[in-house]
């Protein structure tokens, strides 16, 4: 049990999460994944994922190299979906305040070598990095974990007819992931935190970028 009286998110629930995630997102699309070798095979690692579409969060934990655990609004946490994505490892979070809870678990998941997953925008919305939140550079700072980005292109726009809210079925989704981006080990100062965001979003936006140039998306 974590300090806040939750159980721990759980490292074996988050592979068995990415098993599902594999064969859901390879059997319903066809993800093609470039870069996978950029994320480092061992010790805590942070996937900055842009966020289009509901899709992003689940194509990332069925093609990451490395089981993830998601930061993902707590609204999505109720009934049979709730107790299930507790139990693949994702982890709720509050956005309408300072989650000290859902800091502490996903702090917990780094301290243990594990690989965090974090949309830096906070929410949907364009998916072009443009409104970095300061969360991401909180984590990469006090953790000293490398930030790996990660654009999936293609989730966005057309809509199956079978089912409205997601891309057509057996369409081409992309995912690219970046270089690592170390920011860590500093001291927690606001000119330190200041200067980690505007890095990060620097370097996410970049990736953003290219990776639209080298996919034609």
């Amino acid at each position: 049990m974590s300090d806040h009286g939750r159980p721990l998110p759980s490292a074996r629930g988050a592979a068995a999460g990415r098993g599902i995630g594999i064969g859901l997102m390879h059997g319903l699309w066809r993800p093609r994944v470039l870069g996978a070798w950029r994320v480092p095979s061992a010790g805590p690692v942070i996937f900055a994922v842009n966020h289009a579409h509901n899709l992003d969060g689940p194509m990332l934990m069925g093609t990451a190299p490395r089981p993830v655990h998601f930061l993902i609004k707590q609204e999505a946490f109720v009934g049979p979906l709730g107790r299930f994505l507790r139990g693949i490892g994702q982890l709720p979070v509050d956005r309408s305040t300072v989650d000290r809870a859902a800091v502490t678990d996903a702090l917990g998941v780094l301290e243990r070598g594990g690989a965090l997953g974090i949309f830096p925008e906070g929410t949907r919305g364009a998916g072009d990095f443009a409104a970095l939140r300061a969360g991401l550079a909180y984590f990469a700072v006090r953790s000293g974990a490398p930030v790996v980005p990660v654009a999936v292109l293609g989730s966005a726009g057309r809509r199956s007819r079978a089912v409205p809210a997601l891309p057509p079925l057996r369409s081409r989704i992309d995912v690219v992931f970046g270089d690592p981006v170390g920011v860590g080990g500093g001291r927690r100062t606001r000119r330190v935190m200041d200067e980690a965001t505007g890095r990060l979003q620097e370097r996410l936006a970049a990736h953003l970028t290219a990776s639209r140039r080298l996919t034609g998306r």
